[in-house]
């Protein structure tokens, strides 16, 4: 009896470790042993250019995260709005970390986790700019704002007499602004804050609203046990005081 026992136990132990395989093995990665996170580095201080590295809080973050699921890191950079269809593709990138809002329509798309940062958002410009914010709602001004971002929403939202020019990054809203080709520039708070404190110090940040926007990172639909290993990951991050770390760390 003894034996059966044994035998039993071990037949156990033996069907556990096939589950356990099969449960990990269910989480798709592009490469095999690494988290591949998409960007797109044009969001100081979440990520950013500095010579050829992407930095900031979201590359700091993602990489905590890929660490505590014991991966390697590695980022990929792309348009914004190239982002999701992307990470939808399944064979880019698995994850998507570039200051990305939680929105009802992007939910239709991709699968985001907890949210890690909220922000609000903002109007900048020159400083020798008189601003008011009912004459920017007027068809002879133009606010330039990032393609596919809810700066581009807002602005549309909030000032939808004036000319909504869109571009690639949030660095080319302010020199276009700076070039006289444009206004004002619409994107959220911390960024324009950023922006303003290290490169575009001859702005002000002359309007904020607060949007309470959830910035969130996001996997294909597909893919929820990497979702739900990312969670746990946010989650002990966030115990473990990481995040506020980061926090200060960048200043948002």
């Amino acid at each position: 009896m003894k034996k059966i026992g044994i035998v039993v136990i071990a037949c156990i132990a033996a069907l556990s470790l096939v589950l356990v395989g099969c449960s990990s093995s269910s989480k798709k990665l592009v490469k095999e042993g690494t988290l591949t996170v998409l960007t797109n580095p044009e969001y100081e201080p979440f990520e950013y250019l500095v010579g050829d590295e992407i930095v900031g809080f979201d590359m700091d973050f993602a990489k905590l995260v890929a660490e505590k699921l014991g991966l390697k890191f590695e980022v990929v950079n792309m348009d914004f709005d190239s982002l999701m269809p992307a990470v939808n593709a399944g064979n880019k990138g698995d994850v998507i970390f570039a200051g990305m809002s939680v929105l009802p329509e992007r939910e239709k798309q991709v699968a985001f986790t907890e949210f890690y940062y909220v922000d609000n958002m903002s109007i900048a410009m020159p400083k020798d700019a008189s601003f008011d914010k009912a004459a920017l709602n007027n068809a002879d001004q133009t606010i330039a704002v990032q393609r596919g971002t809810t700066g581009e929403d807002w602005a549309k939202e909030n000032f939808p007499n004036a000319t909504i020019a869109e571009f690639a990054g949030v660095a080319d809203c302010f020199a276009a602004v700076q070039a006289g080709k444009a206004n004002a520039v619409c994107t959220n708070t911390s960024v324009a804050d950023a922006y303003i404190a290290n490169t575009y110090t001859d702005f002000a940040n002359v309007l904020t609203e607060a949007t309470d926007e959830a910035y969130a990172a996001a996997v294909a639909k597909n893919n929820k046990a990497l979702l739900e290993d990312i969670n746990k990951a946010i989650k002990e991050l966030q115990q473990e005081g990481k995040i506020d770390e980061l926090k200060a760390k960048w200043n948002v």
